[in-house]
C-alpha cells in the first residue's frame, strides 16, 4: 500500500511540472483520458526539448523565413490581402450597349432596333467595360469595383442600372433629364459589327452635383486604385484632376488611357495637366503614335515612344509610371523606370475571334483585377491578356459566369 501511494504522489509531481507548477486537481464524476501537452515558449516551440531540423524550421522546431543573402532570415510572408469593396474606382461615359442581329437594309434605320429586333443589353462604355471585367476576374466580394458616371432618367437608364448591379459593379450614376441615357448600338449582319454611338448624357457629367458630394467622395477615398479612360476628359477634365490629384496625395495608383488617337490631338492641354498624376498610362499603337507626334518625340519606333512617356515628369516620385501599349496580336509593350519589355499575347484561332472591339477595355481589366491586389506588373499583363483572349471570342464585352485564370 505505501508503495503504491509512493508512485501515486511521484506521478502527481511529473504531472504539475509538465502543467507549469499547476496542481492536479481531484478529478469527479467519469474520467476522460486527456493527452498531455508539454509547456511552450511564445512562439510556440516546445520548453526545454530539441526537435529534428525540418525544411524551414530551425533546430527546435519553429518556423522561420527564407535565407536572405548576408544569411539572415526574413519574416515569413502572408498570402496576399484579397480586395475589398469598393477597392478599385472608375469614371467614365456610361453607355447602354444595345446589340442586336440585323438586316443590311437596317443600317440607317437605328430608331427602330429595339421596336424591331430581339435585342440583348449590356453596361458598356469604356471604363465601365473595364471595371466590369475588373470585377468579373476579381469574383470576390461583389462591389470591389465603383463606377462614376451620367446617366438620364429614363427607360434605358433603369435598364443600366440593372446591367450594372448584375456585373456586381458598384455603380453611383449621376442622373438628370435634360438629355437620355448614352447608347451604343451594335448592329451585327454576318461577321460585321456597324457601331451608332449616341453619348446624350454621358457628357452631361457634373463635377459639383456629384463627385463633390461627401457620399460620393468618401467612395473615391476608399479605393487604392484608380482608372479612368481619356475619353472622360472630353466630360468633366475638371473630374479627373480632382481624382488623379486625390490619388497621388495619398501615394494610391491612378491609372490612365489615351483611349482615341484625337485625345491626344485635340485634348492635349487637359491631357496633359492630369499626365503628371498618371502612375499607369495603357493605349494601343495607334494611339501611341498620335500622342509621340503631339508630344515631339520624333521617333515611331514604339519602345522608344513607351520609354519617353515613362519619362515625363510626374508629381508623386514614390510611385515611378508604368507605360503599357498593346499591339493587337503583336507583343505588348511595356515601359518601366530601368527598361522596355515585350510581352506575346495569347495565341486564338482566327476561326475562334468573333468580334475585337471590347480587347483593349477587356486587357485593361484584366491588369486592374491583379493590380487591386498588389501583384507584378508581370502578372497584371499576363491577367490583361487572358482577359481579352476571352472577350474577343464573343460578341460585345461579356464574359463567361466566372474566369479561367491562374
Amino acid at each position: 500500500m505505501a508503495t503504491e501511494q509512493r508512485k501515486w504522489a511521484q506521478v502527481k509531481r511529473e504531472v504539475s511540472d509538465l502543467r507549469g507548477g499547476l496542481p492536479l486537481q481531484p478529478l469527479t464524476g467519469m474520467i476522460t483520458p486527456v493527452r498531455l501537452q508539454p509547456p511552450r515558449t511564445a512562439s510556440g516551440c516546445v520548453r526545454g526539448r530539441a526537435q529534428a531540423a525540418l525544411p524551414g524550421r530551425g533546430s527546435r522546431g519553429c518556423r522561420r523565413g527564407p535565407p536572405r543573402r548576408d544569411g539572415r532570415r526574413f519574416p515569413r510572408t502572408r498570402k496576399p490581402t484579397p480586395p475589398r469593396e469598393n477597392v478599385l474606382f472608375g469614371m467614365g461615359n456610361p453607355l447602354l450597349d444595345i446589340c442586336a442581329v440585323v438586316d443590311k437594309d437596317f443600317l440607317d434605320k437605328f430608331e427602330e432596333l429595339v421596336k424591331k429586333f430581339k435585342v440583348e443589353y449590356h453596361a458598356g462604355g469604356s471604363t465601365q467595360n473595364s471595371v466590369k471585367v475588373a470585377q468579373w476576374m476579381i469574383q470576390s466580394p461583389y462591389k470591389a469595383a465603383t463606377f462614376f458616371g451620367c446617366i438620364g432618367k429614363d427607360k434605358f437608364g433603369e435598364i443600366l442600372k440593372k446591367k450594372a448591379e448584375e456585373a456586381h459593379v458598384d455603380a453611383h450614376y449621376y442622373e438628370q433629364s435634360e438629355e437620355p441615357t448614352g447608347t451604343c448600338a451594335a448592329c451585327i449582319t454576318s461577321d460585321n459589327r456597324s457601331l451608332v454611338a449616341n453619348l446624350a448624357a454621358a457628357n452631361c457629367y457634373k463635377k459639383e452635383k456629384h463627385l463633390d458630394l461627401e457620399k460620393n467622395w468618401k467612395l473615391v477615398e476608399k479605393a487604392k486604385v484608380y482608372y479612368i479612360a481619356g475619353f472622360f476628359l472630353t466630360v468633366s477634365p475638371e473630374a479627373v484632376l480632382k481624382v488623379a490629384a486625390q490619388a497621388s496625395a495619398n501615394n494610391k495608383i491612378f491609372s490612365l488611357n489615351l483611349s482615341a488617337p484625337f485625345i491626344s490631338q485635340f485634348y492635349k492641354e487637359p491631357m496633359m495637366k492630369v499626365m503628371p498624376y498618371v502612375d499607369v498610362l495603357f493605349g494601343n499603337e495607334t494611339e501611341a503614335a498620335t500622342f509621340a507626334r503631339e508630344q515631339g518625340f520624333e521617333t515611331e519606333d514604339i519602345k522608344e515612344i513607351a520609354r519617353k512617356t515613362q519619362a515625363l515628369p510626374k508629381v508623386n516620385t514614390k510611385r515611378q509610371r508604368i507605360v503599357v501599349f498593346t499591339q493587337g496580336k503583336d507583343d505588348t509593350v511595356m515601359a518601366t523606370e530601368n527598361e522596355v519589355t515585350t510581352f506575346p499575347v495569347l495565341v486564338s484561332d482566327q476561326s475562334e475571334i468573333v468580334d475585337t472591339n471590347g480587347a483593349g477595355d477587356a486587357f485593361v481589366g484584366g491588369f486592374l483585377s491583379q493590380l487591386v491586389y498588389d501583384r507584378p506588373v508581370t502578372e497584371c499583363i499576363r491577367a490583361g491578356h487572358y482577359a481579352a483572349s476571352v472577350i474577343i471570342k464573343r460578341s460585345g464585352c461579356t464574359f463567361p459566369e466566372k474566369p479561367d485564370f491562374h
